[in-house]
């Protein structure tokens, strides 16, 4: 015991020890000191109003400017995504502004940039309507009889469509003016020209044949190219249409199925010498709009470039300083003393740097009073801190992914770096897979600084993130697959020849019959002369399987020796010899004994049969074990385990609900005395401090936990067991899997002499080891070795009932707010 005792502290085996701290900050220095801390990213604030509503908060107001310029950044952003430029990644100098003046700054680019879009709506919905008029001009032409003329008025109106006015973006749309064709009381053969989307041409016809009462004549031409809709701005196919009929009633109608279809209706005058003109005049106007389009464009561009060159530096700012208000909320402000007191957790180690900080937000606020910095006393547990690195953090995610461990318990991740790759190894061994995933796995680390600072998919960001998870299973399953000797499920003589031969000189196959050992064992790993072997899946299954066992009772062993220094840690006696000691005792007289007697047997070459030693063992613990006696003694030891396996049950259940009783009763008898860390009046005194009052006792609901616990360990100590053999299980599978795709794919396709066959074979091999056996499989298997830690390993010692620090931190704002 004196040799633990002074062995040195694991850094990372326990979170780091917090403090309860008080800050008084006087109110000409509080936002500074805050953006400070904020740069530190090492003191957690506590909620001091959440009584309060977001809108009775006394920064509610800087909250909402916040909000409303982050709007006006996500406005920027969007435009410039929409023109198709890029942000740059680091932003121009600038002289640094307040966020006054970012807010006037920010509101007059806006107008700006909303003004523009305006006007270039405004134009690129004209420049569509005229596009559109050539095309039915084009069109129109040849559906018209050429001798008839429309009348003065006519002319005029289309005179002060495409003359009349100097400044295009004042041109009424031509879908806004009525189509005239004429006095209402001219009698003859009428049209109406326009052009509709071809989906709705054959019902747009039929609908006026309807109401013409087939009084009309519909003739339609095909656009060469696709439309930009005016109104909907859409490219879709469109055909140009002239509607021939008689009278005033068939126009009304007409023109109200137009408008319902959402056809545009153009005028076009008969005369072809005034087609020709109005034509020259369209195309005179197209060009003039797309000069004016382009010169809006370069504008807008221009404007959008100085914007982006400093939107960055611009939402880092805005959402330091939403941050910090929101802090700033969840201090108590005192009007009497013109001061506002916060309290928050802090790692004992920064302190200092804490103090630092507050001393030099006063000196730079040029504030007469100092800011007060205290440690209160704290009733409730600390949050769970761990300081990690690149390389630590993904394993310290996996565990949290299960829950939080709670302050100063033993963090699994610290043997989760190495469990966790070497049992998804046990179930992918296979060294040239593990080469693939090591290549992606470098490529990942080579390649680290460029994508840590782009924006990844989902599916890279999880791969990236998991780079050095990736690494060391790459590494452990190069290290299983040469144990299991398989590269692509291919066997290779690696270190040295088989520790087999032929019986005789007749003995052609070698693999199959007449092998016999002519020298000492194979030098590591599976012999290569094993594979194709009658006996093959035999020897494989039955050396993989007691491996998973081994292994299985290894690391819960593990478990429940962490939970002897959870108890240690925490001093927990009761823990110890009530809770610890049973439940060594329990799993190793069972399964700890089933692994002494697989080590005794591969050790001896016995042939007894461990299904039988075990079951009997139960059934019948005085029955002569025969021919299944591996050791001197073996039937009283079995005895002896037994007997103290049926003993640690009720020693786990039975004492540690009694004597919490006991010890309870013993406190208000004041039999004992213990020295009181905070009194009732404190928590009085400080009602709006984060505590919580301690929960009282009872007997009945301690008894039944502990009942639940002891028959939960019981039966978990089987079903765990058991739930190990899944390393054997994906192991076999992805061995035998493999195998299928090397035979029935490659080695089958390159038994031909076709070039083309064995460049299929190939392929369809290369296809299969990629998305199957490296993607399907790795998945498969890193689930399986998570499930394994989260249930069979960290249940045996583990609660994560904790939550995790979030100190106030700069840098781990999100980079997209809501």
């Amino acid at each position: 015991m004196d040799f633990v005792n002074k062995l040195p502290p694991m850094d990372f085996l326990r979170s780091e020890e917090m403090t309860l701290v008080q800050l008084i900050i006087p109110v000409e220095s509080a936002h500074r000191a805050v953006s400070y801390l904020g740069e530190l990213g090492l003191l957690q604030f506590t909620d001091l109003n959440a009584d309060k509503s977001p809108f009775q908060r006394t920064f509610v107001n800087q909250v909402k400017r916040c909000g409303e310029i982050s709007r006006k950044l996500r406005f920027f952003k969007d435009q410039i995504s929409k023109a198709g430029m890029v942000s740059p990644i680091h932003s121009s100098p600038q002289p640094d502004v307040d966020l006054e003046e970012l807010e006037i700054q920010l509101s007059e680019h806006e107008h700006e940039l909303i003004e523009m879009n305006a006007n270039s709506e405004k134009l690129r919905q004209t420049y569509n309507e005229l596009l559109e008029f050539k095309m039915v001009l084009q069109k129109a032409g040849g559906f018209l009889v050429s001798g008839q003329h429309h009348t003065v008025a006519q002319e005029r109106e289309l005179d002060e469509n495409l003359y009349s006015r100097d400044n295009y973006a004042d041109i009424p749309s031509f879908l806004e003016q009525e189509t005239r064709l004429g006095p209402s009381n001219e009698a003859g053969l009428r049209f109406i020209s326009g052009i509709i989307c071809k989906s709705k041409a054959l019902r747009f016809e039929r609908m006026i044949f309807r109401a013409t009462r087939g009084n009309m004549l519909f003739n339609q031409a095909p656009t060469e190219k696709y439309a930009t809709d005016p109104m909907s701005v859409e490219m879709v196919e469109k055909i140009v249409f002239v509607v021939f009929f008689s009278g005033e009633q068939a126009k009304i109608k007409i023109l109200k199925i137009c408008e319902a279809f959402g056809a545009n209706c153009y005028p076009v005058p008969e005369d072809i010498t005034r087609q020709r003109q109005v034509t020259q005049e369209v195309l005179s106007r197209l060009s003039e709009l797309e000069d004016t389009l382009d010169a809006g464009v370069r504008h807008r561009n221009k404007a959008l470039t100085s914007i982006a060159l400093h939107l960055r530096k611009w939402t880092i700012m805005v959402r330091k300083e939403k941050a910090v208000y929101d802090t700033l909320n969840m201090l108590n402000f005192d009007v009497t003393k013109k001061c506002l007191v916060g309290e928050g957790w802090c790692p004992i180690f920064a302190k200092p740097k804490i103090q630092d900080m507050l001393q030099q937000a006063t000196i730079d606020s040029n504030s007469q009073v100092g800011i007060i910095f205290q440690v209160m006393d704290a009733v409730e547990s600390p949050p769970t801190y761990f300081r990690t690195n690149c390389f630590t953090n993904a394993f310290q995610e996996i565990v949290d992914a299960y829950g939080v461990a709670g302050y100063q318990e033993a963090n699994p991740a610290v043997y989760t770096v190495i469990t966790f790759p070497f049992l998804f190894a046990v179930m992918f061994g296979d060294w040239g897979h593990g080469i693939c995933l090591l290549l992606g796995a470098i490529i990942l680390i080579a390649c680290e600084s460029r994508l840590g600072s782009r924006k990844l998919g989902s599916f890279m960001e999880m791969a990236f993130g998991g780079r050095y998870v990736i690494l060391l299973m790459a590494l452990f399953s190069i290290y299983c697959g040469l144990i299991y000797n398989e590269f692509f499920s291919v066997p290779y003589h690696i270190f040295g020849g088989s520790a087999y031969k032929c019986r005789d000189a007749t003995c052609r196959d070698a693999h199959t019959a007449g092998l016999i050992k002519y020298r000492d064992p194979y030098p590591f790993g599976v012999d290569p002369s094993w594979r194709g072997s009658r006996s093959e899946l035999p020897f494989l299954n039955s050396l993989k399987m007691k491996m998973s066992i081994l292994l299985g009772v290894a690391q819960m062993n593990l478990g429940i020796i962490l939970s002897y220094f959870n108890a240690r840690f925490f001093g927990s006696s009761l823990d110890i010899w009530y809770q610890f000691v049973p439940q060594m005792i329990f799993l190793n007289s069972l399964f700890g004994y089933l692994s002494l007697l697989i080590v005794i047997k591969w050790c001896t070459g016995s042939q007894a049969d461990l299904y039988h030693v075990m079951i009997y063992m139960f059934l019948s613990p005085t029955e002569d074990l025969g021919e299944n006696q591996l050791f001197w003694g073996q039937k009283p030891l079995q005895m002896l385990l037994l007997l103290l396996a049926v003993v640690a049950v009720p020693w786990m259940l039975f004492p540690k609900p009694f004597i919490l009783r006991k010890l309870h009763l013993e406190r208000f008898q004041g039999r004992t005395y213990g020295i009181l860390d905070t009194s009732d009046m404190d928590l009085d005194v400080e009602p709006d401090s984060a505590r919580h009052h301690v929960d009282e006792f009872n007997f009945s609901e301690v008894f039944v936990h502990q009942m639940i616990h002891s028959i939960e360990f019981v039966l978990e100590a089987v079903s765990n067991t058991a739930s190990y053999l899944r390393l054997w299980a994906l192991s076999l599978a992805h061995s035998e899997l493999s195998t299928v795709f090397y035979e029935k794919v490659l080695l089958l396709a390159w038994g031909f002499d076709s070039i083309l066959i064995r460049l299929v074979g190939l392929a369809v091999f290369a296809f299969a080891t990629a998305f199957i056996l490296l993607m399907m499989e790795t998945l498969s298997a890193f689930l399986h070795a998570l499930r394994l830690h989260w249930v069979e390993f960290q249940n045996k010692f583990y609660h994560g009932d904790g939550y995790k620090f979030r100190p106030l931190s700069f840098a781990s704002l999100p980079d997209d707010e809501d």
